[in-house]
C-alpha cells in the first residue's frame, strides 16, 4: 500500500505525521504522491477558521480524484477530527478513518485493518484518562514536512491537552484535559533518539510548563524534568514548545542561565498587550507579570530570543487596546511571532463576548502589527551580522546560487543560517553536520554565514 501525509497546523502535528509515517513504513508501507497515493491522511488543525477550510478544500479535491482510484481511501486526523468527528465519515465516504489526538496512537492498527477490508469506516475519537504511549518507530528514513526536524532533530513530546480554557481556544475541547507523559518514558525515548545520532530535541506539549500538575507526570515538574533530558549524554541542544506565562517556574527561567546545552530560545505566547483584554481572554496573567518574566529570562541568558503568539481583533478590542500590543512588541523585541485575526471558534467562551471587532478594522491591526514585527526582526537579525555561531545543518538551501551549494541550518536561538559552500560537500556528509560560521548578512527572514572550519 502506498500512502501521502498532508500536515496543516503546529509542531505537534508534524511530529504526529512523522512518527504516523514511520510506523507505516515499520509495517512495510510506501510513501508516495498524493496523486498515486492508495491511502491519503489529512492531519488537520483547527485552532483556526482557515485551516479547518484548508481541511475541507482538500477533501473536496480528494473526492474527484478517488472517482477514478476507486480502491483509495482518506484518513482524518487530528483537531478537525476530533471536532467534526463521525460527520466526516458521512459527508466523505471515501474517508475511511477519522482519529483524534489520543487515537493516533492506535491509528497505524486501523488503517492496516481498512487496507483488508474495503468499506468499513472507523472513528477513534475517545479521550483517554492516560498519556496514550504510541510503539517505538524511529527506524528508517524520516519523513519530510515543512519546518519538520532535521536528521540530527527530533521532537519528544511530554504531554498532552490543555486545562487552561482560554476564551479563544478550541484546544481543550480537541486534544482534550491535560494528561503528562510518564518521565520515564519521556527519558527513555529522548535516549533511543540520541543513541540514533539525534543531537538536538525539542520537548512539545500544549503547556510544558504545566507538566507534571497532574498524575501523569508522577510527582516530577517541568523544571526537575528538563534538568534530567539535559544531562543525558550525547545531547548538545535542548529546546522547548510552547509555553504559557502563568505557568512559567522560577526554576524554570533560572535553568537557561544553568543548562548548557538549553537553547536560548523561548516561544512565549502573549496574546495581547492590554490587561482588559488579557482578562476576557482568560489568560490568567497581566502584562506586568509578563514583562517580570521577560526581565528574569533576559537576566538568566541576556542572549535570549523571544518569540511569542499575538491576536488582534479580539471581542472589545479598542484601538488604545491593540496600540498597548504595539507598546509591547516595541519594548520586549521579539524576534519572531505568528499573528493572527480572532476568529470565532465553535464551543468556545469568545463565540458569545460582543462588541465583535470588524474584519476591516481587524486586517488593518493585523497589517500595522506584522509591518511592526517586521522591522524588528529586520533589526534584530542585522545585529548578528559580525558575531560567530554554530549551525546545525538541516539539508541544501531551497534556493541555490552561485557556484557551489548553499546549505540551511539553524543557530542555537533558532535563527534560519544559509551558508554556502563548496561542490567538494554533499548532502550526505553535511546533513545533521554542526557547522561553524560567522555571520556576514541579513536577510529579510533569515542570516548568511560564512564558512569558518570544518564540521563536526
Amino acid at each position: 500500500m502506498r500512502f501521502h501525509i498532508v500536515t496543516f497546523g503546529c509542531q505537534m502535528n508534524v511530529h504526529d505525521s512523522d512518527w504516523l509515517s514511520r510506523a507505516l513504513l515499520a509495517r512495510g508501507w510506501t510513501p508516495a504522491s498524493e496523486q498515486e497515493a492508495d491511502l491519503v491522511v489529512l492531519n488537520t488543525c483547527s485552532v483556526r477558521e482557515k485551516p479547518e477550510q484548508k481541511v475541507h478544500s482538500a477533501l473536496g479535491r480528494l473526492g474527484t480524484a478517488f472517482r477514478n482510484r476507486p480502491r483509495s481511501f482518506a484518513a482524518v486526523g487530528g483537531c478537525v477530527a476530533q471536532q467534526l468527528g463521525t460527520e466526516l465519515l458521512r459527508k466523505y465516504p471515501f474517508v475511511r478513518l477519522v482519529f483524534g489526538s489520543d487515537g493516533i496512537a492506535e491509528a497505524p492498527n486501523a488503517l492496516e485493518r481498512l487496507a483488508q477490508e474495503p468499506g468499513t469506516q472507523l472513528a477513534l475519537l475517545d479521550f483517554l484518562k492516560k498519556y496514550p504511549e504510541r510503539e517505538a518507530a524511529w527506524d528508517g528514513p524520516a519523513s519530510s514536512y515543512q519546518d519538520g526536524p532535521g536528521p540530527a532533530q527530533c521532537f519528544v513530546n511530554i504531554m498532552q491537552g490543555c486545562d487552561n480554557f482560554c476564551a479563544y481556544c478550541i484546544v481543550p475541547y480537541t486534544r482534550g484535559r491535560q494528561k503528562s507523559r510518564h518521565p520515564d518514558a519521556v527519558l527513555a525515548e529522548c535516549r533511543r533518539q540520541l543513541e540514533r545520532g539525534v543531537r538536538e530535541i525539542t520537548l512539545l506539549g500544549q503547556n510544558v510548563n504545566s507538566y507534571g500538575q497532574d498524575p501523569g507526570g508522577a510527582g516530577m515538574n517541568f523544571a526537575e524534568l528538563l534538568h534530567k533530558v539535559a544531562a543525558l549524554p550525547g545531547l548538545e541542544r535542548l529546546r522547548f514548545t510552547t509555553s504559557h506565562p502563568k505557568d512559567i517556574a522560577p526554576e524554570v527561567v533560572r535553568a537557561f542561565g544553568e543548562l548548557s546545552n538549553l537553547c536560548p530560545h523561548l516561544h512565549l505566547p502573549l496574546q495581547s498587550g492590554s490587561d482588559a483584554v488579557l482578562r476576557r481572554m482568560g489568560r490568567k496573567y497581566d502584562t506586568e507579570r509578563y514583562l517580570g518574566i521577560v526581565e528574569s529570562l533576559r537576566q538568566a541568558r541576556p542572549d535570549i530570543a523571544l518569540g511569542t503568539d499575538l491576536i488582534v481583533g479580539f471581542p472589545g478590542e479598542t484601538e488604545e487596546d491593540f496600540l498597548a500590543t504595539l507598546e509591547i512588541m516595541r519594548e520586549v523585541r521579539f524576534e519572531s511571532s505568528f499573528s493572527f485575526k480572532y476568529s470565532d471558534r465553535p464551543g468556545v467562551a469568545a463565540v458569545n463576548m460582543t462588541p465583535k471587532v470588524t474584519p476591516e478594522v481587524a486586517s488593518d491591526r493585523l497589517a500595522r502589527l506584522q509591518e511592526l514585527q517586521n522591522v524588528i526582526t529586520s533589526e534584530a537579525l542585522e545585529s548578528r551580522v559580525g558575531t560567530r555561531c554554530d549551525v546545525l545543518l538541516d539539508g541544501p538551501s531551497k534556493v541555490q546560487s552561485g557556484d557551489g551549494m548553499h546549505w540551511r541550518g539553524r543557530d542555537p536561538a533558532g535563527r534560519v543560517v544559509n551558508v554556502p559552500l563548496s561542490t567538494d560537500w554533499n548532502e550526505k556528509s553535511l546533513a545533521g553536520k554542526m557547522l561553524p560560521v560567522r555571520v556576514v548578512e541579513a536577510k529579510k527572514h533569515s542570516l548568511r554565514g560564512e564558512y569558518l572550519g570544518e564540521p563536526w
